[in-house]
């Protein structure tokens, strides 16, 4: 089976935020800078769902893994 490549509008969808390129980037303008001893799925900004989510798919290194990770990534440097 082929794993799929999801993009930062198809993540921000699946977490049922705003996923137009304008409000992908004033959500990591407003929760930016993320402290880097602080993993992606425990900070507080997320629903329970939304953490759970983020959770299974890194501990899964499943298809959702790289753009969460670019997320991540993008959610610790502004």
């Amino acid at each position: 089976m082929e794993a799929q490549t999801h993009t930062m509008t198809n993540l921000f969808a699946q977490l049922g935020l705003p996923d137009d390129t304008a409000s992908i980037d004033a959500f990591i303008t407003a929760h930016a800078p993320l402290p880097h001893d602080k993993r992606l799925a425990d900070a507080d900004f997320w629903t329970p769902a939304q953490a759970a989510f983020l959770r299974a798919e890194l501990a899964e290194d499943a298809d959702w893994s790289a753009v969460v990770d670019t997320l991540d990534a993008r959610l610790r440097h502004g």
